[in-house]
């Protein structure tokens, strides 16, 4: 365990009330907050998943998903247990929705993780897999180490933080990938258990603090699959900047939630009409090469190919597309 950042003592009931999050959880002495690794002991905030983790991988970078970060390249990618959201829809449910007891864990350190990183080639690090805003100190620690040793930071994330801890991350930080489930306030209250306007701040104070962000945008059938949220969304992603690469993903039965999967037809038009105001959409947990690749948005000119995870670059020179001359929203080595 390690003693929490960002929460404050209530000294006449021994209950703490964290400030991590937007849902400020009242504790009492002995209980833990929505996300369930946040503990109350004696009147003091615990992290309990201080370095403890469920998974680690050397995934493609592609699989965050990371589209315009390192293309091609490889990133370790750990977990831990727990998620401030409640999603019935979960497609990692088996870790994000249970505590530290229910799952067994791996202790490891920042040393450790960094010497991993290094003997693989990695590119840096990714937090992923259940939440990584609620392992705000261990991923502080590592997301130092790594920065001093020059290596990158990825968070995958709902996106669900207060303006502090999200302000003494975000240096930090080199990409993130944002879930954007909605802009409807009533889906994120009815099924995230959660508010719409913090998710949409991160996104915003992210790209303002000039971290490289791609958003992804999960389609479920029945309960966000409209037209018009599609529009919506496109149209407040392109407010920000239509440069900003959307990956809108087809959604399988997981978890609570037993809908079919998305239409196909349904994720074409999505596609089309996002193609209308953004640069660059893709679409995921669907074999499309076409719809998987990055093509010029000045000349046409395939200049990323992607089969699956088969990555090949094949039309950039830097960030600049490799026929043309444009200058692409592209980070690379």
């Amino acid at each position: 365990m390690r003693e929490a950042r960002f929460f404050k003592k209530e000294e006449e009931t021994q209950s703490v009330t964290c400030l991590l999050c937007p849902h400020h959880c009242s504790i009492k002495e002995g209980g833990t907050g929505i996300c369930r690794v946040r503990k109350n002991i004696d009147g003091t905030l615990y992290s309990l998943t201080y370095g403890k983790i469920s998974s680690l991988a050397l995934d493609p970078i592609e699989k965050k998903p990371l589209y315009h970060f390192y293309p091609g390249k490889e990133i370790l990618s750990i977990g831990s247990v727990g998620c401030n959201f409640k999603c019935p829809f979960c497609q990692n449910w088996q870790i994000s929705q249970v505590g530290v007891e229910e799952f067994p864990l791996r202790d490891i350190t920042p040393e450790m993780l960094l010497q991993i990183a290094k003997r693989e080639g990695s590119v840096g690090i990714s937090f992923t897999y259940n939440e990584p805003f609620i392992w705000w100190e261990f991923i502080y620690d590592v997301a130092s180490l790594f920065r001093r040793e020059g290596l990158k930071n990825v968070l995958v994330t709902n996106g669900y933080v207060e303006e502090e801890p999200l302000g003494e991350l975000l240096p930090l930080i080199d990409a993130m990938n944002i879930d954007l489930k909605s802009l409807d306030e009533d889906f994120y209250r009815k099924y995230c258990k959660a508010q719409l306007s913090p998710v949409l701040f991160t996104i915003e104070a992210s790209w303002r603090a000039g971290v490289h962000i791609e958003l992804t945008h999960l389609v479920v059938t029945g309960l966000n699959d409209t037209l018009e949220g599609i529009r919506r969304l496109v149209d407040w992603v392109a407010s920000l900047s239509p440069s900003i690469p959307l990956h809108i993903s087809r959604y399988f039965p997981a978890y609570r939630l037993s809908h079919p999967p998305t239409s196909l037809s349904f994720l074409e038009e999505a596609f089309a009409i996002a193609r209308e105001k953004l640069s660059f959409v893709y679409l995921g947990n669907v074999w499309d090469e076409k719809k998987s690749s990055t093509f010029c948005p000045s000349c046409g000119n395939v200049v990323v190919l992607r089969q699956g995870y088969a990555v090949r670059v094949v039309g950039l020179d830097g960030s600049r597309c490799r026929f043309c001359g444009t200058d692409l929203p592209f980070v690379v080595s």
